[in-house]
């Protein structure tokens, strides 16, 4: 059994016991976290929902919060002596699936 669930403009597919790093959301370790935007469902058929399935909620624990690894961006124009380098760290929200109902 699976759902594909939205959060922070992206779409997430999800099974119970999954680990998830979703964007910062701000929580509390140990709380819990409802997804009422579920866009499918499977469980044996699929439910596709016009826009999201009625009903359906994926529910979650906060394991915690953190940041992701430095990413580096590097540009560089050949022949124009003209270079950029930037880092960036993502924040992050890492949430344990508990059910699916």
């Amino acid at each position: 059994m699976y759902a594909i669930i939205k959060n922070g403009g992206k779409q997430y597919k999800v099974k119970e016991g999954d680990i998830i790093c979703f964007d910062k959301m701000g929580l509390e370790p140990k709380s819990k976290v409802e997804f009422k935007e579920v866009l499918a469902i499977n469980d044996g058929e699929l439910k596709v929902g016009t826009p999201f399935v009625e009903g359906a909620v994926v529910e979650g624990e906060v394991i915690n919060e953190g940041r992701g690894k430095k990413i580096i961006i590097f540009k560089k124009r050949r022949r124009k002596d003209s270079k950029l380098k930037r880092g960036f760290r993502r924040d992050f929200t890492r949430v344990r699936i508990t059910k699916i109902a």
